[in-house]
């Protein structure tokens, strides 16, 4: 069955974090990763840190087929240079109706002063790639050369695997309230990132999904305009252990403490029925490295009580430091 992995706030919840870890743990057949180059997911396992634009972070399990569907959009030097870096070239697939950006729509978006000055965009020509992808006019990546030995048709392929009883990781990108549909409109990205926005660009139907794990952080950030609720002082932040640059742009990400309401909404619009928290070690520092529900701090234990009790869903994975085995998994106990 496939497992969804959706981000709960503005991106950078730890989806990295979270997808590395259930690729070693759980050894999926397939990890597919929707999105695009303006979000960055960054995986830490025995002393190496990964920063990922184009594959998925599941490559860490070396089993595992690593597919870019044809709803996500890739830049051709960037992905070639992700896969000699983590030498999975032989393990990857990509859909020939994956749409390519190129250096023109980065140019486009650097240009446009709305989404440079207000919006905050990450300026990789995602919206613009996107655009001319509706209006017809993009390449997509059948129609590339160098990307031939790659091309696969990848709902065939996704649907066949689950329908072998294999399973299939697909990472989402950013988070709920960068949703073109459900975000903060303009303040949003250039896609749906919900679940039913990632399962769309994955291009198979509902009834293969099994798990879909929205993935907070146990406080909210976000990069670029728009509105933050009880938005703290970057002073302050930097003082809590809370400060955090973005993985694409390198600036320093607003911060605001976790949001029960907002988490509800989440949970209700992907329908999610499992829970990450990441960076439990950020705000209860007695949590760094533990691994064992038990050995959490009481402080802590109560809070992830508090949330489940809010959210009606339980948090069946917790994060406590930058490695992908610093996780607590309560799923066994929990499903």
């Amino acid at each position: 069955m496939i497992d969804i992995l959706v981000g709960g706030f503005y991106g950078d919840e730890g989806k990295g974090k979270v997808a590395s870890y259930l690729a070693l743990k759980d050894l999926p057949e397939m990890a597919v990763r929707t999105g695009s180059v303006n979000a960055g997911h960054t995986a830490v396992h025995e002393g190496k840190t990964y920063k990922l634009r184009s594959i998925p972070t599941a490559f860490l399990s070396k089993k595992t087929k690593l597919v870019i569907p044809p709803g996500a959009l890739i830049r051709r030097e960037m992905i070639l240079k992700e896969m000699e870096e983590t030498g999975t070239t032989d393990r990857i697939m990509i859909d020939g109706h994956t749409a390519v950006i190129t250096a023109l729509e980065a140019e486009e978006e650097q240009k446009n002063a709305l989404l440079s000055n207000e919006v905050g965009s990450t300026k990789q020509g995602v919206g613009a790639a996107e655009a001319k992808r509706i209006l017809r006019s993009l390449k997509l990546a059948k129609d590339y050369p160098e990307l031939s030995r790659f091309i696969a048709d990848v709902p065939s392929e996704v649907i066949n695997c689950v329908e072998n009883d294999g399973k299939v990781q697909v990472e989402g990108s950013q988070g709920h309230f960068l949703s073109l549909y459900h975000g903060e409109y303009p303040y949003v990205t250039s896609r749906n990132t919900t679940s039913s926005g990632i399962l769309s660009e994955v291009g198979v139907g509902p009834k293969y999904v099994d798990n879909i794990i929205v993935i907070f952080k146990s406080f909210i950030t976000r990069v670029g305009g728009g509105p933050l609720n009880r938005e703290i002082k970057p002073e302050e932040a930097k003082e809590l252990g809370m400060a955090e640059f973005g993985t694409v742009t390198g600036r320093q990400r607003r911060v605001a403490p976790f949001d029960a309401d907002l988490a509800k909404s989440v949970v209700k619009i992907s329908s999610a029925n499992q829970v990450a928290i990441t960076k439990m070690d950020t705000l209860f520092k007695g949590a760094a490295g533990v691994r064992n529900f038990d050995d959490l701090p009481g402080e802590a234990k109560v809070w992830i009580g508090d949330i489940e009790q809010k959210l009606r869903v339980p948090v069946t994975l917790i994060g406590t430091g930058a490695d992908a085995s610093d996780m607590i998994d309560r799923r066994a106990e929990l499903l």
